[in-house]
């Protein structure tokens, strides 16, 4: 008996509580400024919304220099721009900071190589913090090296990589890192990968920039720096880039 009132008086607190709180104007809780701009997204997932940057639209290097400020020297064939070995690094000519990248990838359809030594390059955001491009389609290789990883620091949660000589997305969501006066870290950057559909690093603090010996440390640097993808020797080629400033 004690159990059956128990359970009726809990299920008229319930009914009394939600009662309680459909009491009241309803549009207090509501914000009509500001408006959120509008933003025309792409006819697929792969295109550029209409407030994006496009960095590489299959036709022309413009938006990009080598590293050492010589003007773009990659080869540009059917839609996509593919590393020269030798000629050095790529770097966006604009800087950025916090963002939305979208870029494609496709390690040569030719496997030559092992681990690090096969379809190896790399993006870089801001310039110091490498996300990893590796053709490890049954190609074991240290796990915070592989494809997708924050390279020699965080490993992807899942190998998402798809066949030599085929397509790979990367849509990544970037936030830079922040100083304090006295150089200390207020906040350390973050990234959000999803690779090819799949996600493969969920918000995760980045330690410092990317270091091939040693540990990962910050320094002080500007609010924006340039986007860099690397000539690693290997004929790694990219197409379809584009980014929104977060």
């Amino acid at each position: 008996m004690k159990k059956k009132i128990f359970a009726a008086l809990t299920a008229l607190l319930t009914l009394f509580f939600l009662n309680a709180q459909r009491v009241g104007d309803p549009k207090l809780t509501e914000v009509w400024n500001p408006i959120p701009a509008k933003v025309s997204p792409g006819k697929s997932a792969a295109d550029a919304p209409s407030d994006a940057i496009v960095l590489f639209d299959g036709k022309s290097g413009a938006a990009w220099q080598h590293a050492d400020g010589k003007e773009f020297n990659w080869k540009i064939d059917s839609g996509f721009m593919q590393v020269k070995p030798a000629t050095g690094s790529i770097q966006t000519k604009q800087a950025f900071g916090s963002c939305q990248l979208h870029i494609e990838w496709r390690t040569p359809f030719v496997v030559k190589g092992e681990g690090q030594g096969r379809g190896n390059s790399g993006i870089f955001l801001m310039s110091l913090y490498e996300l990893q491009v590796l053709d490890n389609y049954n190609n074991r290789t240290y796990s915070n090296g592989q494809a997708a990883s924050i390279y020699k620091q965080r490993m992807p949660m899942v190998n998402a990589c798809r066949p030599p000589g085929e397509w790979q997305t990367y849509d990544i969501i970037f936030t830079a890192p922040q100083f304090n006066a006295d150089s200390s870290v207020r906040s350390a950057a973050k990234i959000t990968v999803i690779h090819n559909g799949v996600l493969v690093q969920n918000n995760i603090e980045i330690w410092g920039g990317s270091e091939y010996i040693g540990i990962p440390t910050y320094q002080v640097h500007n609010s924006k720096l340039p986007i860099i993808l690397q000539d690693h020797g290997d004929l790694v080629s990219f197409r379809n880039i584009w980014i929104r400033e977060l």
